[in-house]
């Protein structure tokens, strides 16, 4: 897979190519259904497979006070999208100058002297161009002037709550129910991020953590304590994770990402690392004292034993 940062980094003459745009926020399951219907209409046309995406929510420039958390950072979604087996991500900028493209200069600089699109699969509710005044009746306009296909693809179904959405699945990891998110994601719910000096009280405790950095990528779920997994350097861990802001010890500014490994007493600090959700055991409670704060800490280590064992 290639991933071009720009129209300015796809050489002279690539393509033909099918492509499908959007957010792919989070890289989810219908995410995953379009991009599965892009590799068969590029292999029926012979053609490169190539996703147009953005480097932000377009709302983060256009009204960012409405913008929603990303569920994954770039890095993250562009790492997703590798695993799908496309061929090409083409990232773009998502700033004035690309807002201000009205459909047809979208259209004309992205998909046709760009990438050389043959044809283009969109969902039902695809808008473009600037103010969204393009939609796939504009699409498919263009494509007849340019000479590609439009497809559309209704969305995807899961569970008796129905569609696959960025906007539910944030609700579910609101609510901690990252194995639900998990479902319509396709992939555990991940904290990406470099691992930082803490308070050191997991260590004073008998459970020493490794803290992810605030600024870290992936959308972080409700408060509480969670069965994982912790990858660094290729190696994978069971780990048992803390969300929340320490309340037994009158808090912090900020909410942390703790990981303690299961088994394990590693240097951990500096590295960038992944924190995989599968199970929340229980929410955040405030203890009153260290004594049964320990109890409490020595049963959600074993309950997170039962759940990794079986997941």
């Amino acid at each position: 897979m290639i991933v071009f940062n720009g129209p300015e980094d796809v050489p002279e003459g690539f393509g033909p190519s099918a492509v499908t745009i959007g957010k792919f926020d989070g890289v989810h399951a219908g995410h995953r259904a379009v991009i599965g219907e892009l590799l068969a209409d590029a292999r029926s046309i012979g053609a490169k497979s190539v996703v147009v995406t953005f480097d932000r929510h377009p709302l983060a420039l256009l009204r960012p006070e409405l913008c929603p958390e990303p569920l994954t950072g770039v890095e993250q979604k562009l790492r997703l999208l590798g695993e799908t087996g496309v061929d090409a991500i083409l990232l773009l900028r998502f700033d004035e100058a690309l807002a201000h493209l009205s459909p047809e200069e979208f259209v004309s600089h992205v998909l046709v002297d760009t990438v050389h699109a043959r044809s283009v699969l969109v969902g039902e509710d695809f808008r473009f161009g600037r103010g969204g005044a393009g939609d796939v009746a504009t699409l498919e306009r263009l494509g007849t002037e340019h000479g590609f296909i439009v497809r559309t693809v209704g969305d995807v179904l899961v569970g008796p709550a129905g569609r696959v959405s960025s906007t539910r699945i944030r609700s579910l990891l609101a609510a901690g129910d990252v194995a639900g998110a998990g479902e319509l994601l396709g992939h555990v719910p991940t904290v990406r991020g470099v691992v930082v000096h803490g308070a050191k009280r997991g260590r004073e405790l008998g459970f020493p953590t490794a803290n992810l950095s605030p600024d870290s990528d992936g959308l972080i779920p409700a408060d509480g304590i969670y069965a994982g997994w912790f990858e660094v350097d290729g190696a994978v861990y069971p780990t048992a994770i803390s969300v929340g802001n320490n309340p037994t010890f009158d808090g912090v500014p900020q909410r942390q990402v703790e990981a303690y490994l299961l088994d394990e007493d590693i240097d951990l600090y500096g590295k960038t690392v992944d924190v995989r959700f599968v199970e929340r055991i229980r929410g955040m409670v405030a203890y009153e004292g260290i004594a049964p704060l320990i109890a409490q800490m020595t049963n959600d280590v074993e309950r997170v034993r039962e759940v990794l064992g079986r997941s």
